[in-house]
């Protein structure tokens, strides 16, 4: 009986490794979009990379994935200039599905490159979409993805963290008062301590130093979701070296 249990312990523990490209992470196959993630993401070549993206967007090999990806490698490579011309030419070749994450691709790049005028008209057609029910493909939540991990988002948290982007982008621009009515929109619909912290911000470049202290107050005293978020105490710090 002893012998057995031994042979059944031994065989379990002779499991197979798991296949070459579920290790890398990487989509199955040997089509041109594969090549292009084995050399971004096992070979470590970025450059070669894109240039394979290339060749899997002419192929017509997964369009949609590899014009995401190549705009976001051409953006670590510091040619976003060339990533945005390269999403706005090709993006007529992709699903209809992969629009809304393509937008956001183009509102990162617009970011990185300072056309915050264009990043502005981005975000409010993004705004307007889901005003007249074409995001969201018609449901009240969708399924987003940041650092590998999944989860649900809703319209109300959408609208909010767009409104966000939009209050940020008009900072840039020196135009804190419509910086400020975005704000309070986005704190309306979905509070949190990153937005809140903008918003005192905002009111501090207004010279509005009560109103801003009173934002600051529910921030620091916790009463907001986010409030221990890096990003919302970076704000914080800059708010008080004003």
């Amino acid at each position: 009986m002893n012998p057995g249990k031994g042979e059944k312990h031994h065989h379990h523990n002779n499991h197979q490794e798991p296949p070459y490209h579920v290790i890398h992470k990487l989509p199955p196959g040997d089509s041109p979009y594969v090549k292009a993630k084995h050399v971004q993401l096992v070979q470590k070549d970025p450059e070669a990379a894109i240039v394979l993206f290339w060749k899997a967007i002419n192929a017509g090999d997964k369009v949609d994935s590899a014009l995401k990806d190549m705009a976001v490698v051409m953006k670590q490579q510091d040619r976003a200039e060339e990533a945005i011309e390269a999403v706005k030419s090709f993006r007529h070749r992709c699903s209809k599905q992969a629009q809304e994450s393509l937008d956001n691709v183009l509102i990162d790049l617009y970011k990185k490159c300072g056309r915050i005028e264009e990043q502005i008209e981005l975000l409010k057609q993004k705004l307007r979409m889901i005003y007249e029910g074409e995001a969201f493909n018609g449901k009240f939540t969708k399924t987003a993805r940041s650092h590998g991990r999944k989860f649900q988002v809703t319209i109300r948290q959408e609208v909010s963290r767009i409104l966000g982007n939009l209050g940020w982008a008009y900072m840039q621009l020196g135009n804190y008062l419509a910086a400020e009515v975005v704000y309070q929109k986005a704190q309306s619909i979905d509070p949190d301590a990153n937005k809140a912290c903008n918003l005192c911000l905002c009111l501090m470049k207004q010279r509005r130093y009560a109103e801003a202290h009173s934002v600051l107050d529910d921030v620091l005293k916790g009463k907001l979701s986010r409030s221990d978020d890096p990003k919302s105490k970076t704000v914080l710090k800059s708010c008080f070296m004003n």
